[in-house]
């Protein structure tokens, strides 16, 4: 397996496993089952097996239907789609698949809205935030920005926040 530099990684595996499978009825024709094997990342703890837990490693598996290439490059591509999809994610998290209208007029300034709001958000983290918040979801953020508590206070002929 490789590393997000694209060198080789001595400590994580990719195997072509489908041999192993046996005979899966109804599979697609010239579909592959790729197994990915790591160490368990501290993060990643509280969501593992309890067989990955004892092992103190980590599995992930995908199928593909791409003929002609080796397991670690069919990984490598297939780990770096995983962040497209995280910002599919977010952006049906931020108004995406909620159309307002019926209007097909309506709905484009509803999904420009929606991503300028999305390019937005993202470079509002990677400009101005660090650690936890600059890696946080949408919810996270509106959470810790749109509903901080506060208190209006009276005093000396002045209103205070």
């Amino acid at each position: 397996a490789t590393g997000p530099d694209g060198e080789a990684r001595e400590d994580a595996f990719v195997a072509d496993i489908t041999g192993l499978l046996g005979n899966l009825t109804g599979w697609p024709p010239h579909h592959k089952v790729i197994v990915r094997k790591e160490p368990l990342h501290p993060r990643y703890v509280k969501d593992a097996s309890d067989y990955e837990k004892k092992h103190n490693k980590r599995y992930q598996t995908f199928a593909t239907n791409t003929r002609r290439r080796q397991p670690a490059w069919l990984d490598c591509r297939h780990r770096s789609h995983a962040r497209v999809e995280l910002g599919i994610r977010d952006s049906k998290a931020g108004g995406l698949g909620l159309f307002p209208s019926q209007e097909l007029k309506v709905n484009q300034a509803w999904l420009l809205a929606v991503a300028l709001a999305t390019d937005l958000r993202a470079w509002l983290q990677l400009l101005a935030l660090e650690g936890e918040l600059a890696r946080a979801t949408p919810k996270t953020l509106r959470y810790r920005f749109l509903h901080v508590p506060a208190v209006l206070v009276h005093g000396q002929r002045r209103r205070r926040l």
